[in-house]
């Protein structure tokens, strides 16, 4: 076997190294793309419901609520010396029951919307694990054949056999619910 000397192996770690980070710049820059994309394709609805929930999560909103409501019940107590205009809070019950029905409305449109971004993503993790699982899966039988072509004694591992089998999902699917059927949680 011909053996790299030092300078040549430190020359392939870093070619390695910075391979890594271009394949993972890459990903950065297609993962932002796509997230932009997807944002650009929202119904408008959608947006207006994003950017009304982004205004009311924070301390921007509160501080709002606190001065506005703060000036509607002291001039409704007649501290001021204006006659009150709305002396019981009806109003402003009012006022606030309709606000809340339609930021709780707004709230779960956006969480619509995450929850369906939530479900892109855990669909491409399972197919990126997948094909992983199934690239391992070659791997292994081809490593086994290396090896009982070297007659190497792991290689007559029942295990091995097993694991160079493909996974199949639908299975794995109905072994996890007959365990959850049994009351399993393992």
């Amino acid at each position: 076997m011909d053996f790299m000397n030092n300078k040549e192996k430190q020359q392939q770690s870093r070619q390695t190294k910075g391979n890594m980070a271009e394949i993972v710049n890459r990903n950065i820059k297609a993962l932002v793309a796509r997230r932009r994309e997807d944002e650009n394709k929202k119904p408008t609805e959608e947006r207006i419901a994003d950017s009304i929930t982004r205004f009311t999560s924070n301390m921007a909103f509160v501080y709002t609520h606190i001065v506005v409501f703060g000036v509607w019940i002291l001039l409704n107590l007649g501290w001021f010396g204006i006659k009150p205009f709305d002396p019981s809070f009806v109003d402003l019950s009012l006022i606030t029951a309709i606000e809340a029905i339609f930021l709780s409305t707004f709230v779960l449109m956006s969480q619509n919307s995450l929850d369906a971004q939530a479900d892109k993503r855990a669909d491409l993790d399972l197919q990126i694990s997948l094909l992983a699982e199934h690239e391992i899966t070659r791997l292994i039988t081809l490593v086994a054949a290396i090896a009982k072509k070297l007659e190497i004694e792991e290689a007559q591992d029942a295990e091995i056999n097993e694991l160079s089998q493909d996974v199949m999902p639908e299975k794995v699917m109905d072994t996890m619910e007959n365990h959850k059927g049994n009351g399993q949680n393992h």
